[in-house]
């Protein structure tokens, strides 16, 4: 099939989403974006990466009140977010891709061939995950748990206006415990090749 298309992948922290998402597109053969779009949107906007990604992911809304932030930080993290929109639209018209977090679902509602996943797991999976595979130690664990999956949350809600969990913005909900990473890579991959008639 040569028309593109695209997966956007939503996961909560510690789920392994990235790496299920790096692992499917590798399978897949196409090309895979995270932390390439910080890098471009610092780029573009002259500003540090940590920058960009403090900021990015710490938004005010009336649903989670979790970052309160001065109109600055709000104008910048609009800016980032209207810059960061741009480059996923135009990745995505360019080539088949996969594009992990950043609202890509909702920046790419309109997008033809589209997938949208969403990847979690138990409390006790992600900490055992980031304790194991991403090696962080346990304290820290725990706090990177709650609090990125509650900024998550919060800038999705902010921009897209649902949460990066609701079923009815997404095609396929996957615990990544229930088949493993390499398991639930392959079954997404399955699943892709299906929905866009990939021989």
């Amino acid at each position: 099939m040569s028309e593109k298309y695209v997966i956007t992948i939503s996961r909560e922290f510690g789920s392994m989403g990235r790496t299920i998402a790096r692992k499917m597109a590798q399978e897949l053969n196409i090309e895979f974006y995270d932390r390439d779009i910080v890098e471009e949107v610092s780029k573009r906007l002259g500003l540090p990466v940590p920058t960009v990604s403090d900021v990015e992911e710490k938004a005010s809304n009336y649903f989670a009140r979790s970052f309160p932030l001065g109109n600055m930080t709000t104008e910048l993290q609009d800016q980032i977010f209207k810059v960061q929109q741009d480059i996923i639209q135009n990745l995505a018209s360019k080539e088949s891709c996969i594009i992990v977090g950043r609202c890509a679902d909702y920046v790419l509602r309109e997008h033809k061939n589209h997938m949208r996943v969403y990847i979690y797991t138990s409390y006790e999976n992600k900490y055992n995950n980031c304790v194991n595979n991403l090696l962080l130690n346990p304290k820290e664990a725990a706090k990177m748990i709650k609090s990125v999956d509650k900024a998550r949350k919060a800038y999705h809600l902010r921009y897209a206006k649902y949460a990066p969990n609701d079923p009815e913005y997404k095609d396929v909900l996957v615990d990544s415990s229930f088949l493993g990473v390499e398991g639930t890579a392959e079954l997404l991959v399955d699943m892709a090749k299906r929905k866009f008639d990939i021989k």
